[in-house]
């Protein structure tokens, strides 16, 4: 199952983590999703349908874009 672990500058608050979490959740095929306010780091574990195009994608959409040159981890 791939994953991925990330960070978003934009989570201030818990309201924040529980956005990008039930967003990400209701995403056909995502399996897991954590968010961490305070160290405002995303983790999302997904099967098929899901893609990362559109895990990434949701999450501009929603305004909670991942920083991309801080990427931590991506496991296949």
């Amino acid at each position: 199952m791939p994953s991925k672990t990330f960070t978003v500058p934009n989570i201030s608050c818990g309201h924040c983590t529980r956005t990008i979490e039930n967003e990400l959740g209701d995403l056909a095929g995502v399996r897991r999703v954590q968010a961490d306010e305070a160290t405002r780091v995303v983790t999302v574990e997904w099967d098929a349908p899901a893609t990362w195009e559109q895990i990434d994608a949701l999450l501009h959409e929603i305004n909670y874009p991942p920083a991309p040159e801080d990427t931590l981890t991506v496991l296949n």
